[in-house]
């Protein structure tokens, strides 16, 4: 009988044990906090600061993880914001773009203990870990399609800043294009911001007078303008970052997904479950599911354009397929 008591408690124990474990556990993951740090637009961009935000919407909503953001409009500069963020408490303070670099890591040396995440550059301070993309890989494709579809030989492509980041989107752009159509030729032009959509809106027009039935531009907000500005002259535009479709459901071909909203997710995950980032440098292409293509709407591919853009997808995964970065 004294046994069978001694049993008894050992298992009540136990389960207590367990629930107090499981209770810990879940109030651990309800205790992460991660801030973030906006682009210059922030918010209402429909591209790379919506696109981050969404991720950690879905970090708040399936994982726990609290978080904060601040705006440039707001903090006036970057480094106060960020500096913000880590003083708020945030387990993971993030630099949204290659424009932050410098802030960052002036903040994560005055705060060697805090962890920073730095998004499309590199860092090498201890403290700071980077997630870049594969920019080229998708804007590859993207050219691919123009290449194929184009019936005037031109296409265009629009930059935000003339920077290598944004270099990237433009070669592996160029290099879809004269991949499937030698004889094509690409327009270059820079907005200087990402965030003026009149200019990139003038831009684009100017390019599509001079023939160009494509428009693809990586120039955030200021790409809506050269978006607008194929709609109005009825050519084809592409998307960036996100899938912009629904901003010009008959213009929209596709769009270059860059999925920050993915690695968003990735990175509060890993520090739910362990507490940490498993990864200093974390590169994401179309092997790693961090850059692709959204669907292809308002053309179609025939059967054998599809067959040469799908096999030159799987070529880029599968790294038989090589492509330029600049």
């Amino acid at each position: 009988m004294k046994r069978l008591i001694v049993i008894l408690i050992s298992s009540i124990l136990l389960l207590a044990g367990c629930s107090q474990s499981t209770n810990n556990s879940e109030q651990n993951k309800q205790n992460v906090k991660i801030g973030i740090m906006l682009s210059d637009v922030g918010l209402g961009d429909q591209s790379f600061s919506d696109s981050a935000f969404a991720g950690l919407e879905k970090a708040r909503d399936e994982l726990g993880i609290i978080f904060d953001y601040r705006e440039i409009s707001d903090t006036k500069n970057y480094e106060d914001g960020l500096t913000e963020l880590v003083e708020d408490g945030n387990d993971l303070v993030i630099g949204l773009g290659f424009i932050m670099k410098e802030a960052v890591e002036n903040v994560a040396a005055k705060y060697s203990d805090q962890k920073f995440l730095l998004i499309d550059d590199i860092s090498e301070l201890p403290n700071v870990y980077n997630v870049t993309f594969k920019e080229h890989e998708g804007s590859f494709l993207l050219g691919v399609i123009a290449g194929l579809k184009t019936k005037s030989n031109v296409v265009g492509f629009i930059g935000g800043v003339d920077v290598p980041l944004i270099n990237k989107f433009r070669a592996g752009f160029e290099q879809g294009v004269k991949e499937v159509n030698p004889d094509a030729q690409v327009l270059v032009e820079f907005v200087g911001n990402f965030d003026d959509d009149n200019k990139g809106y003038a831009l684009a027009a100017g390019m599509i007078d001079k023939g160009a039935d494509f428009v693809y531009p990586a120039a955030g907000f200021a790409g809506v303008g050269a978006i607008q500005a194929a709609q109005a002259k009825g050519v084809y535009a592409f998307g960036v970052d996100s899938d912009q479709y629904f901003l010009a459901e008959d213009t929209i071909v596709s769009s270059m997904l860059k999925k920050i909203d993915v690695a968003m997710f990735e990175v509060a995950e890993q520090l739910v479950e362990t507490g940490e980032i498993t990864e200093k440098n974390l590169l994401l292409g179309i092997a790693e599911s961090g850059v692709d293509v959204a669907p292809i709407r308002v053309l179609e591919l025939n059967q054998t354009e599809l067959d040469q853009f799908n096999d030159l997808k799987q070529n880029v995964s599968q790294g038989i397929k090589s492509i330029k970065e600049q």
